[in-house]
Parts: structure tokens; C-alpha cells; sequence
């Protein structure tokens, strides 16, 4: 799977999937493991930030340096970002443990656990990221309910109707503060909630703390057990008293021995992210963020949810192919991987013949007449098929890319298409002999 670090373009071999993407849409991301999903709605678009697994991490311990951020307009298709922070550029050291975004004020700002919890904040929600503090807003010293050097991981940020902002965090503990204004510092005390108290929590409460509210009610989701399951308290308050509403998710087959839930509000619908461990060579320390819609049942309680391949079952959004559409856009995947360039250019690359992307429910309206596409260093002639609505549908043109050896400036590539109007998922085949047959960069159709 492809480590996609700035200055690091493909280095690690493409993937190809076991089964076909027809019908899947879990995991939302298959060209690199991702984990600890945090969802944020800003304007209209939602981010997801996700944890990075290393394609090198063995099942005994993570390999985590970075964080990724994907975004979508529509929530089938997902448009992947340069990387957003990495803990090798900041001196705290540990792994990039989970994480959360938040916008006020008009800057973004990132929370992140290696070691304590320190924050980060950009003026865009696709960062770069940088020390906010220059120290950590959590020193692993302020804290010692667990006993264990570790407690400090997985903070979540919620900011309440009336303005009050509250950061919760904690492995096998459970704490809370009132974060001020400017969101890098606190007031009063650090809040410790008894997590052995079974009238709020439940059994075994371990850590991946969530908090959101909807219509009144305050619902704290989180991780318990090993493999871990995702269970909820509610409460009418964001300090509590909390209490035990049941399980949200249970530990299931190639599921993850840890999870982490994430909870958006977008659209008018909310859905709910989880961790499992399906992609192939996937494993507990090399896991794939999923994506369903969340229910709640009248009286606001949450049924038990199942994990489901198929994802998000339609759009809710428009993806207009007359619009330049970033190669990195992608709603199924197979092969491919994703790279980034020093100048935060993210692309395609490590395409091999039969390798493809599929992209969900483009609408081409009256129609389209032509194809183009920006590609760069084709080291063996090759080409972009273009089918409709499925991997072996009709075939609406083929956009031939010539041979150009070494490194060259982005070319557009241009065909005739087949009038095709309407809305349908569109896949884009590879074609070639050998490997690495070119970069690709963005495309678009054309109605002249």
C-alpha cells in the first residue's frame, strides 16, 4: 500500500484488490490503510482526518507518522490531500495516535495525542498544520488515573450552543476541560469521570472517547473490550451524569482489535465511522476506516449497527464531470496508488495495465463529446478507457497517452467520446504494456 508522505511519491507496490469494487464502497479508502476516522463539516464539504498505518507495521506494534485528510462533497466520492501533520516534524516523538479537527474563528484546529496532547492549527482545513504551542496543552504529569504512561491518547473537541468549547480524552480514563476561546489553552480544572461506574459506562470502558449532541442530548461514544465493540452514554449535559445507553457497534469478523467511532451530521444525515481490518494484507496494526449511515431510534436511543461492505448506498451530492476532477477523487480503487510532490501535489501514480478508479454517479447532463486528462512521465505508451456504469459496461472512448521517458511538465491528453448524457459511474481502465505506464494528474469532459 502506498505511503503517501510529501517528498515520498510511490514507493511501496500498488495493491490490487481481491474483490471487485461493483458494488463496495467500505472501506472508503483502498490505496492506503487509514484509521481513527474524525469526520468535520465545514461549509459544504466534510473532512475526514485519518491516522496513517504504515505498509511496514507487523501485528505486534503501530507504525504511525502521519495524518491524512480526504474530503467529498457527495460521501461516495473521496477526494484524497497532502498529508496534514507528521510527529517526525515535532519533538514530542510517540505515534500519530487519533486525532480531531475543529474550525473557529477562522482557523482550523488540530488535536493530536503522540505524547500528551498538543495542538496544531492551520487557517485552511487542509493544513499544513503547525505547533500551536510550541509545548503540549496536556503534559502526560497532569494526569494519573490509569496508572499506565499512555492514558493521554484520543482527544475529542465539541463546541455546545452557547459557545463553551470541551476537549475529552483518555485511554482506560476518561477526562474533560473547558477550552478557552482560542482553543490552545484551558480553564479550571481537568475533570475525571469514574469509568468503573457501570450505570454510565457500562463494562470495560478503554478509550476513543466521541462526543456530539443531537436535539438536546449529549452522546458520548467510545471504545470497550478487546477487540473493542463502540458503546454510547447520553447525557443532558456535556459534564455528565452520564449514563450507559448500550452497544453502537460490536466487535465483529475482520473487524479491528481497536476502533474508533467518529460522528458527522451532514446534509440532513448523519453517519457513523468505524475501523476494520478489511483490506487485503490488513491486519490489527494495518487497519481501513468505514462509513454508514447512523440511525436513531424516536426516543433517540441508537440501535445496534452492522458493518456493511456496501457504504453509503447513494449520493448526496452532484459530481460534475465538465468541472477539472482531481485523479485522486475516487469512489473504488483498484492498483493504483497516491502520491505527493514538495509542492503538496497530489496525484496518481504506480498505474499498471488493467488497474482502474471508479467514480460514482457523474452526471453528464446533456452530454459529453470529449475527454482530457493531464499525465506526465509516460514511460511506456499506454491509455484511459472509459466505461459506463460498470467495469465491463460500454465503452464511451479511449484517451491514448504517449511515450515521453524521464520527467516532464503535466500534458493534457484529449479523445472524442461517445455522446453520453445522464448520470452514471464512470471507471477509468489503465491500459499499457509494463509498469508505472504514467502520472495522472486531473481530468474532465468536455460538452464541445
Amino acid at each position: 500500500m502506498k505511503n503517501i508522505r510529501c517528498k515520498c511519491a510511490a514507493t511501496v507496490s500498488a495493491l490490487l484488490f481481491l474483490a471487485s469494487g461493483a458494488a463496495a464502497q467500505n472501506p472508503i479508502i483502498q490505496h492506503t490503510f487509514t484509521a481513527d476516522p474524525a469526520p468535520l463539516v465545514h461549509g459544504d464539504t466534510l473532512y475526514l482526518y485519518t491516522g496513517h498505518d504504515e505498509d511496514e507495521a507487523p501485528k505486534s506494534h503501530f507504525i504511525m507518522y502521519d495524518y491524512l485528510c480526504f474530503s467529498t462533497t457527495d460521501m461516495v466520492n473521496w477526494t484524497a490531500h497532502a498529508p496534514v501533520a507528521d510527529i517526525r516534524d515535532l519533538p514530542y516523538g510517540g505515534n500519530a495516535n487519533a486525532a480531531q479537527a475543529i474550525y473557529r474563528n477562522g482557523k482550523c484546529y488540530f488535536y493530536i495525542s503522540p505524547v500528551g496532547v498538543i495542538v496544531l492549527e492551520s487557517e485552511s482545513p487542509y493544513g499544513p498544520f503547525k505547533d500551536a504551542l510550541g509545548r503540549q496543552l496536556i503534559h502526560p504529569d497532569m494526569t494519573n488515573y490509569s496508572g499506565h504512561g499512555w492514558e493521554d491518547i484520543d482527544p475529542t473537541v465539541f463546541i455546545d450552543d452557547d459557545g463553551q468549547a470541551y476537549m475529552y480524552w483518555g485511554n482506560n480514563a476518561l477526562y474533560c476541560v473547558k477550552l478557552n476561546e482560542d482553543m490552545v489553552s484551558f480553564s479550571g480544572d481537568i475533570i475525571t469521570f469514574e469509568i468503573k461506574d457501570r450505570e454510565a459506562f457500562g463494562s470495560d470502558y478503554e478509550e476513543a472517547p466521541w462526543i456530539f449532541k443531537r436535539n438536546g442530548i449529549y452522546y458520548l461514544m467510545y471504545a470497550a473490550h478487546v477487540p473493542e465493540h463502540i458503546y454510547y452514554a447520553t447525557s443532558t449535559s456535556p459534564l455528565g451524569p452520564w449514563k450507559y445507553g448500550g452497544v453502537v457497534m460490536k466487535a465483529f469478523e475482520q473487524g479491528s482489535m481497536g476502533n474508533h467511532p467518529g460522528v458527522a451530521e451532514y446534509k440532513g444525515q448523519w453517519y457513523f465511522f468505524y475501523m476494520n481490518e478489511d483490506l487485503p494484507e490488513g491486519h490489527e496494526k494495518r487497519r481501513a476506516v468505514n462509513v454508514i449511515p447512523l440511525i436513531f431510534n424516536e426516543d433517540g436511543s441508537i440501535p445496534e449497527l452492522k458493518h456493511s461492505k456496501a457504504g453509503i448506498a447513494r449520493s448526496v451530492g452532484k459530481l460534475d464531470p465538465y468541472l477539472d476532477t482531481q485523479a485522486e477523487t475516487i469512489a473504488w480503487c483498484e492498483g493504483v496508488d497516491v502520491a505527493c510532490d514538495s509542492m503538496r501535489r497530489v496525484y496518481v501514480t504506480k498505474i499498471d495495465d488493467g488497474d482502474y478508479i471508479k467514480i460514482r454517479e457523474a452526471d453528464f447532463a446533456a452530454g459529453a463529446k470529449r475527454f482530457e486528462a493531464a499525465v506526465a512521465n509516460a514511460a511506456e505508451s499506454g491509455a484511459i478507457e472509459l466505461r459506463i456504469d460498470s467495469i465491463d459496461g460500454p465503452v464511451i472512448g479511449v484517451c491514448p497517452v504517449g511515450k515521453a521517458h524521464g520527467k516532464q511538465p503535466w500534458t493534457q491528453v484529449k479523445t472524442k467520446v461517445s455522446n453520453v448524457d445522464g448520470k452514471h459511474d464512470l471507471y477509468l481502465i489503465f491500459k499499457g504494456e509494463g509498469e508505472n505506464l504514467f502520472d495522472f494528474d486531473s481530468w474532465r469532459f468536455t460538452a464541445k
